[in-house]
């Protein structure tokens, strides 16, 4: 007799994103002319950089001829990408990663997802809330979690509350945890934690023998300097910390699919017999046993983009969608919306108006103005009377939304 897991039936309905493409589906159905706007789901519209399409089609030609033919590459990436990797992203900022410690992936939203199987299933798992759902999701499908409460909320995980009233700087846990996923800058708010306040994490993580699992798929966008572009900046985080990358947002990478996590070897756990061991190699022997690799020709793209002019033409794309950001940010002011984000992040967090809850704003937006946002519900408990905005549309349609929402 097979078993299923039935962690599964934990799980509320449709993943987030699912869920928003069923409700949109359904209203294409029956108003087949509507002019529907779409700023939900964080997908790129720009074009890959030139440099990127160029290298690839040059690696592609590689494949077609015997003596540059590549078969299986190394399951951690090629050396010439972590390279690049290591000195535009760390060495050039003063920071020590070892090529060993860096594995390149099909995306951060996988290694996100995965990073959870090398620990212990009766961790204890704490997670801002609002949240991006895959920390949470992957957790509950491996069992490290009770069952969905009444108020939003899995028993056994400790949330930790992420709101206009502390600033959307959560406060240290009450009790013990030993997993912490952090996500700056933050996705859905579009907010971060100043170099102050991560270093209370890394300090909390120290002395209380816990893991963070730092997110910094956004680092790209952050203009102000007091917000760290990566946790390793703070004083102690290589022996607490592991941090996930990704070329998706940063060169638009969505569907090319590329990003990296590191794991330095001073990060260590205990075993139940008490003896510690480094997550350096657990990582590498799951990574290398369930992974075969990311594409060569894709990895020739994701190493372009540390050209010179392949950073012209990133630097190029982000402030395009920036622009977009404050559009849609003072857009959402001037129409006396309370909206937060869209300075160091791609992403508008807005305070839904009339009391509404988050999925009513969200039928509101898609039936009467055709815009398409994700209702903030879909975040956890603290996203329940927010919505998210993205700033990943082109200009003309991030104009036209903003315009009809101030309409009234």
């Amino acid at each position: 007799m097979a078993y299923i897991n039935e962690n599964y039936f934990k799980l509320p309905g449709n993943y987030l994103f699912a869920e928003v493409a069923r409700r949109v589906l359904a209203y294409r159905e029956t108003h087949p002319a509507a002019d529907i706007i779409r700023l939900g789901i964080g997908d790129v519209t720009l074009p890959l950089p030139a440099v990127s399409v160029e290298a690839m089609r040059q690696a592609a030609a590689e494949m077609g001829h015997r003596e540059t033919f590549r078969g299986y590459g190394p399951e951690q990436g090629y050396d010439f990408l972590i390279n690049a990797i290591i000195n535009h992203n760390y060495k050039r900022r003063g920071l020590t990663v070892e090529a060993d410690e860096v594995f390149v992936s099909d995306g951060s939203k996988s290694d996100c997802g995965n990073i959870q199987e090398i620990f212990a299933i009766d961790n204890v798992v704490a997670i801002t809330d609002p949240v991006y759902p895959v920390y949470l999701d992957t957790n509950v499908m491996a069992g490290r979690t009770g069952a969905l409460g009444p108020d939003g909320r899995f028993a056994g995980v400790v949330y930790l509350p992420s709101t206009a009233e502390n600033g959307f700087a959560p406060s240290l846990p009450e009790t013990p945890v030993d997993m912490i996923y952090l996500c700056c800058p933050n996705n859905p708010t579009g907010t971060t934690l100043s170099r102050a306040e991560l270093a209370k994490w890394v300090d909390y993580a120290r002395k209380n023998d816990a893991v963070i699992l730092f997110d910094a798929a956004y680092a790209a966008y952050i203009t102000e300097p007091d917000v760290p572009r990566s946790i390793y900046e703070i004083d102690g985080a290589r022996d607490v910390a592991i941090e996930f990358r990704s070329f998706s947002k940063t060169a638009g990478f969505t569907g090319t699919r590329c990003g990296y996590t590191v794991v330095p070897k001073t990060v260590t756990a205990k075993a139940k017999d008490g003896s510690r061991h480094p997550l350096n190699p657990l990582w590498n022997r799951r990574h290398s046993t369930k992974f075969n690799g990311t594409a060569y020709i894709v990895q020739r793209g994701a190493a372009a983009i540390y050209t010179d002019e392949g950073q012209e033409q990133v630097r190029e794309n982000i402030a395009y969608y920036m622009e977009n950001a404050r559009i849609i940010r003072e857009g959402l002011t001037a129409a006396g919306y309370t909206a937060y984000g869209g300075v160091n992040a791609p992403y508008i967090w807005l305070k839904t108006p009339d009391g509404m809850t988050s999925w009513e704003f969200f039928d509101h937006l898609l039936q009467e103005k055709n815009i398409v946002g994700t209702p903030g519900a879909g975040f956890g408990p603290c996203g329940e009377g927010y919505f998210r905005l993205t700033a990943f549309g082109g200009r003309e349609d991030t104009e036209k939304a903003v315009a009809r929402i101030k309409e009234g």
